[in-house]
């Protein structure tokens, strides 16, 4: 099998990264909902302007300009337009009333945007997912691609559901509030602001520093705890069968420690921003009071209403930046967890250049395979020529060859050395050899799971790099060891190879398998729901129902890796007479544990260290009285590697 590692994510990104993934995030959000972040920008803008003219008309408007002159006698004007106090109020009634719908409508858009970016990115990663080599899967936990879908993208939704509509209305206010603040011209107020301004900020930057290394630890630490529960709720009964609970549980406790350990210092971070800047603000609050007083008193302040406008002005000024820091600790969450799902989505698909197609065929005068739209049972080879001289079909037989093959799943660590093997139709090949000696390699070789390095191999005398994955995959059948059963009925789950089979055709195939029996033995036979892989059926019977659903395809040709290994002797002795009625005529490569399911093999091949070391039939081999005869004689065959 190929190494399994960790895969080192959710590192801290530097600017270029993070200005890369954030435009890919606004990207993806703009081509999804165009119209929607327009009206929704539209609304903050609106939200956050209603909210600074409210602290303008409280303080320079509705003191200064109406209650002031009331008081003296004198008209009153806003902004040099004669205006009584009662329309004026009804006009801010009328901003506040739209700053107030404006805030309830964005509140509903971005929530849809958040809903609909995250619905389209789970589409993607999963048709992505679809389109990945097996190696991309050999080689991470799958709790981890799990958490990818669950936590990275939904620290996403947070960034563009909650975090950005806070980070625009937070800029929003602040620009408009510096510019009330100008128009005012109060300038010793506005130093003051700016004076604090800049203390805020350098609290900020220093507390948000320090803290954006545990958010992207969280993170990080979130994916491999998610990747080791997957793992030890998968591996339960061999964690209770090796009384392994204590050792399971300190690996969870050191993982979880260190989760723990992210996750508070990221918080404990987070919760000191908020009173630090909540505080300064407070004292911006009592020093703009205080020079404004004496600003009044002194006669470089030009009215008592102007202080409330800046004291109003100078707290929505500032405390814009509190919820800024707050949610740049979520934007660089959400960074590392989209660095995470645009690292799925980046990967590189598997690569299929293919030209060679399966057509359904019809014999022609000459007995050569004729193109047909109709399905006839048979099919064939369409070998277009890239040079545009015409088109060749050759028949599907099942002809397997392997000339001089080469192959590591590591470059520079070679597993299979120099393999070739000739498989006709209708030959039964098998493997043994001890674990790690190659024989499940050659199967997944077979299927172009991995591509070779170095030799070729042919499948019906065509090299199987011209011929397309869909097709060559169609071709062949595979009953694995670990069984895979889909939530959906015994008899979907049969048909899973062969959607067009007719419900006679999975009986019957059910029927080959030795299944049939215990199949209708189910609550509701065929029709009987499998959740939870199969939960409620024995090992054994899992296996059966694969064995059927390879059956129910009725390919040319067959891989058994360990198709028994979870079968009584009895059992396996009436599978074995169905799986020779399948066999007719398919070339069948096994490998298996039990030497009695491989002894009427034409050839058994004995592998060793990726080597082929032995080969023959069942008599000659023990003939040679070598590696194979000693495992004969030892009653066992090492498990599959």
């Amino acid at each position: 099998m190929p190494p399994r590692t960790m895969n080192p994510r959710a590192r801290k990104l530097n600017f270029k990264e993070s200005r890369q993934i954030f435009g890919r995030i606004l990207a993806r959000m703009f081509k999804s909902h165009p119209w929607l972040i327009v009206f929704a920008i539209i609304c903050i803008l609106l939200s956050s302007g209603a909210g600074v003219i409210g602290n303008v008309f409280i303080g320079d408007i509705l003191i200064d300009q109406f209650v002031t002159p009331m008081i003296q006698g004198n008209p009153t004007y806003l902004y040099g337009i004669p205006m009584d106090l009662q329309t004026v109020i009804i006009l801010m009634a009328g901003v506040y009333l739209i700053g107030i719908v404006s805030a309830y409508l964005y509140q509903i858009l971005v929530s849809q945007i958040g809903q609909g970016t995250q619905k389209v990115l789970r589409d993607e990663l999963f048709h992505k997912m679809e389109k990945l080599p097996i190696s991309y899967f050999d080689q991470r936990q799958t709790g981890d691609i799990m958490s990818v879908y669950s936590n990275d993208i939904d620290t996403l939704r947070e960034l563009i559901s909650r975090v950005l509509p806070t980070l625009l209305q937070s800029l929003t206010t602040m620009i408009t509030a510096l510019v009330a603040m100008i128009l005012l011209k109060e300038w010793p107020l506005l130093l003051v602001v700016i004076g604090f301004l800049f203390v805020i900020l350098f609290t900020v930057l220093n507390v948000s520093k320090r803290s954006s290394k545990y958010f992207i630890g969280q993170q990080r630490i979130l994916g491999a705890t998610n990747g080791y529960i997957e793992e030890m709720i998968s591996g339960q009964k061999v964690i209770k069968v090796f009384n392994h609970e204590e050792e399971t549980k300190e690996g969870f406790d050191k993982l979880n420690d260190e989760l723990c350990v992210y996750t508070t210092k990221a918080v404990q971070f987070s919760n000191i921003l908020g009173p630090v800047v909540n505080n300064l603000s407070n004292l911006q609050y009592v020093v703009i009071a205080l020079m404004g007083g004496l600003g009044v008193a002194y006669g470089f302040i030009s009215s008592p209403g102007v202080i409330l406008s800046y004291m109003q002005l100078g707290r929505s000024f500032s405390m814009p930046i509190m919820q800024l820091a707050m949610n740049i600790n979520m934007l660089i969450v959400a960074l590392a967890g989209g660095q995470r799902i645009f690292e799925l989505l980046d990967s590189k698909p598997e690569i299929d250049d293919g030209y060679v197609t399966l057509v359904n065929a019809k014999e022609g005068v000459d007995g050569n395979p004729v193109e047909t739209k109709e399905y006839t049972g048979k099919w064939a080879w369409k070998h277009p020529h890239k040079d545009g001289s015409g088109t060749d079909y050759v028949w599907l037989k099942g002809k397997i060859n392997l000339y001089d093959v080469d192959f590591g799943y590591v470059p520079g660590k070679t597993v299979l050395h120099n393999i070739t093997l000739y498989a006709k139709p209708g030959q039964k090949v098998a493997f043994v050899g001890p674990t790690g000696a190659g024989k499940t390699t050659i199967t997944n070789l077979l299927n172009r799971f991995y591509d070779i390095e170095e030799g070729k191999i042919r499948f019906d005398d065509i090299n199987i790099n011209k011929i397309r994955k869909h097709d060559l995959r169609r071709a062949m059948g595979m009953v694995l060891q670990e069984t895979n059963l889909f939530t959906d009925t015994v008899r979907e789950n049969i048909r899973y190879g062969n959607p067009n089979a007719t419900d006679e055709e999975v009986e019957n195939a059910a029927k080959l398998a030795n299944a049939d029996g215990f199949i209708r033995m189910l609550p509701q036979g065929y029709d009987t729901v499998l959740e939870g892989a199969g939960a409620g059926l024995s090992q054994g019977q899992r296996q059966l129902i694969s064995i059927a659903r390879a059956a129910c395809v009725n390919p040319p040709v067959l891989i058994l890796d360990e198709a028994t290994s979870s079968i009584d002797s009895r059992t396996e002795s009436l599978v074995q007479k169905g799986m020779d009625a399948i066999m007719k005529g398919r070339t069948v490569f096994v490998i298996a544990h039990r030497l009695s399911t491989i002894q009427n093999s034409n050839v058994i091949m004995v592998l060793e260290n990726g080597r082929i070391i032995e080969r023959g039939d069942h008599n000659q081999l023990l003939a040679q009285k070598g590696k194979y005869y000693q495992l004969y004689t030892g009653g066992k065959v090492t498990s599959e590697d």
